[in-house]
């Protein structure tokens, strides 16, 4: 047999640092290979994941001639120069040529930046004042009373969340890198030169992005500051916590700075797999939630139509009367919840309700959704972040990365930029996002999904085995769309990763929190999947019967079969039909509400019963690709209770009466260990019939009527979702809402459209089966007979006070 001789790699450069010789990857910066020698030089604005620009001039070092013509007369700044074969270089630690040059840097920057620390927001945590010590002189040669240093008016807000005060700036550009370069928001800029170079906005546009929060972190000085976090709080007075972000299915790591007992700031966590340095403005500034006036403390149970404060012991034992008494009863949970706080809710209906009407998908959902999650979700983890980088092509089916999937986002956007992934979008119009990501539409109607899908089977769209696809919950909104997207996927060979855009929702998959499945991706279906979690449950048997979805559960409710409910983190407002959902509330014979802040179940439920915020627990969210990320309480709260010891209590309530069984755990360690111990499903997995998926409507365009068209809606980042409340200054930052027509619909309304007259300036009213509302208009690349709209912007949302996506409304103009 013959052996192919193993490669030699020759693509590194060896050369000498402060003495010491190490060989690097070709390309490598000065910067970087000192690092690996242990040699920190110091440095403004150079960051690794910005391209260099050698702004700030404060990293110089010696390079000296050796013989070999790799050295400089002049000191060069490392964080632009590549290391080359034989190069010397001498760094402030071995070199007074190196060391006075950046001691002469840091008297130039400290010429006309104030020193005003005791009261600066970055002090105790601020790179120039680090740096001014260790590689700065200890006098300074600037007569403070002979010289006036450069003043600006301070602050000035370049949005509503980001202050500047340009006096501090010490001009590195990593804010208008980061803004141009990462999130694709060129919104801010270096303008002027010399001494009155500033940054600034561009005139009638603010600072506009979702990421903005990332500047304020990575700016070396105290330049660009928070508006809620300004003179809150001191770095030194903090205590941090690493976390995980719980807005969205993408697992962000975050590090949460506390001070007696409550969150001051959030930060971006450094992890290179996930979301690397950077997130959203909702995961930095969205977690006052838990802080707002309306937080429940206590349980409350009902009586004579009003509820009353209650010991826990009460709450639990008038729970579990009021449930057993109501009949049959079912558990609808929102998607806020942990991996464990969802097993419990699934193990709760099964052994202590008897029943398998459990759904996490309190949301518009298709009656494939089920079968799609326990054949192409569950158990899977076939794609990963790098995977989006490395993919020729990535296809976004019903997924809006920018504004569902923050750090997805970002990781497609940066594949983008270096040229390595096409990412084409199934979409109804071509969003600022899929523009950022230099993406390419497929442009489809509501409804008209299956078709789009379909298409992209052709050799034209790139579509095979190297490409990656990423359906978003929204795709079951249109039936047979996700048959269509597993087609393709077996078609073409490309992996398929399914994207919700809640935190608990894969983890909910996993745990069976749906009617047609168990924990670790078992089927009901199967006799010896129930079996096998019978038996880890201690319990002779499961009910085998299929349970109802999230809006079968509703529409039982209405009609009277269904008596009790159990409801965990669900707005009624982001239900298919809100009005249905709280008629069937009004309905309920009983119902237990487990909720964080009064709302409109807490309003209605016969028990309500406090849990815990993220800070006060510990738990696992799981990601969209499958990871598991795990994070640890912040606070210790003896009186808030996680979800599960919450469900344990009523568990044990009922058996004391005689229904199902205790739970056998009251701790997030118990639960995980009890996962664990269950294990994964190991038979086979069924398989998504796309034969028997109905078939996808057409788009609707009025019948023909004049102003009638299909709605398209969707979420945008920040919108007004429970979650972000309490935070006036992350809300301010929100895209106002919008009508969004193409050319020919916005003439057929308005007239000939004037291209000078500015977007937005004129007013439509939206009529659907449930509504009207009046917004500005802006023309967008939409397909004939559609209409867009974001999905919770104004008032109650789209669901409650227009039509369901993908209903025919009317667009009429309107007078302001």
């Amino acid at each position: 047999m013959t052996t192919t001789p193993e490669r030699t790699e020759v693509d590194t450069v060896t050369l000498t640092i402060d003495g010491v010789q190490v060989s690097v990857p070709k390309d490598t910066l000065v910067i970087r290979a000192a690092e690996q020698v242990g040699v920190q030089i110091p440095r403004f604005c150079d960051h690794p994941l910005l391209d260099p620009v050698g702004a700030c001039r404060q990293c110089l070092v010696d390079i000296p001639d050796a013989g070999n013509g790799r050295g400089f007369p002049k000191p060069q700044a490392s964080c632009t120069l590549p290391v080359a074969e034989g190069m010397v270089v001498n760094t402030q630690a071995t070199s007074e040529v190196a060391d006075k040059a950046q001691q002469g840097v840091m008297e130039f920057l400290l010429i006309n930046h104030p020193l005003d620390c005791p009261v600066c927001d970055k002090g105790g945590e601020c790179p120039l004042q680090n740096q001014a010590m260790s590689n700065g002189r200890g006098e300074s040669r600037f007569a403070e009373g002979g010289g006036v240093k450069r003043t600006f008016p301070k602050p000035i807000n370049i949005s509503a969340q980001v202050l500047l005060d340009r006096e501090r700036c010490v001009l590195c550009a990593r804010c208008t890198r980061f803004s141009e370069q990462v999130a694709g928001d060129p919104f801010i800029a270096l303008a002027e030169r010399g001494a009155l170079q500033q940054v600034a906005i561009y005139e009638r546009e603010p600072f506009e992005s979702y990421f903005s929060g990332n500047t304020i972190q990575i700016c070396p000085v105290g330049a660009l500051t928070s508006a809620d976090y300004r003179f809150r709080s001191r770095p030194f007075d903090l205590v941090s916590t690493p976390g995980v972000a719980e807005h969205d299915a993408c697992g962000a790591a975050i590090r949460i700075d506390h001070r007696r007992g409550k969150v001051m700031r959030r930060l971006a966590g450094n992890e290179p797999e996930i979301n690397e340095e950077w997130i959203s403005d909702k995961d930095r500034f969205g977690f006052r939630y838990a802080q707002v006036e309306d937080r429940i403390t206590y349980p409350q149970i009902r009586e004579d139509g009003e509820l009353r404060p209650a010991s826990w012991t009460e709450a639990f034992a008038v729970a579990a009367r009021g449930l057993r008494d109501a009949g049959a009863a079912a558990v609808l949970t929102g998607g806020r919840l942990t991996a464990e706080d969802a097993y419990a809710y699934a193990k709760f209906a099964r052994v202590s309700l008897g029943t398998n009407d459990v759904d996490f998908r309190a949301r518009p959902h298709s009656a494939e959704e089920a079968s799609f999650l326990a054949s192409h979700v569950a158990l899977s983890g076939d794609v990963t972040y790098s995977d989006l980088e490395a993919a020729p092509v990535v296809v976004l089916l019903g997924l809006e990365p920018e504004d569902e999937a923050a750090t997805i986002f970002l990781r497609l956007r940066k594949a983008a930029r270096q040229g390595r992934t096409q990412v084409v979008s199934v979409a109804p119009w071509s969003s600022r996002g899929l523009t950022k990501m230099k993406g390419r539409l497929v442009p489809a109607a509501p409804g008209a999904e299956v078709e789009a899908i379909a298409s992209l089977a052709d050799a034209e769209h790139g579509v095979s085995k190297d490409a990656v696809i990423l359906v978003g919950e929204r795709l079951a909104s249109t039936h047979g769309a996700l048959s269509a997207a597993a087609d393709l996927a077996a078609r073409t060979g490309a992996r398929l990763a399914w994207v919700p855009r809640r935190a608990g929702d894969r983890g909910a998959v996993e745990a069976g929190a749906l009617p047609t499945l168990l924990p670790g991706g078992r089927p009901l279906a199967e006799a010896s999947a129930r079996v096998d979690v019978a038996a880890a449950w201690g319990t002779q048997s499961l009910p085998a019967k299929a349970g109802r979805d999230g809006n079968a559960i509703i529409a039982a409710l209405a009609k009277g079969d269904l008596g009790g409910l159990v409801i965990g983190g669900v707005d009624p407002d982001d239900t298919a039909d809100p009005a249905a959902f709280r008629a069937a509330l009004d309905t309920a014979g009983f119902v237990v509400s487990l909720e964080l802040r009064a709302t409109d179940v807490t309003a209605v439920a016969d028990v309500v019963l406090p849990v815990a915020p993220m800070t006060d627990k510990a738990g696992t969210f799981v990601t969209w690709d499958g990871r598991a990320r795990e994070f640890d309480a912040v606070f210790t709260n003896p009186a808030s209770l996680p979800d599960l010891r919450v469900l344990a209590g009523i568990a044990d309530e009922l058996a004391a009466l005689g229904q199902g069984a205790p739970l056998g755990f009251r701790t997030v360690a118990e639960v995980r260990a009890e996962m664990q111990s269950l294990g994964p499903w190991d038979g086979g997995r069924p398989t998504l019939d796309a034969g028997k998926a109905p078939k996808a409507p057409r788009p609707s365009k009025g019948a023909g009527k004049a102003g009638s068209f299909a709605l398209a809606t969707w979420k945008q980042l920040i919108d007004l979702g429970s979650m972000q409340d309490g935070e006036a200054h992350l809300r301010a930052t929100a895209r106002p809402p919008v009508v969004r027509l193409n050319r020919a619909a916005y003439e057929s309304v308005f007239g000939l459209l004037d291209d000078t007259e500015p977007g937005g300036s004129r007013l439509a009213t939206v009529t659907g089966d449930r509504g009207s509302i009046t917004l500005p208009v802006v023309v967008a690349d939409l397909p004939d007979g559609v209409v867009w709209v974001p999905a919770r912007s104004f008032g109650r949302g789209v669901l409650a006070e227009l039509a369901s996506p993908g209903s025919s409304v009317t667009v009429k103009g309107a007078t302001t």
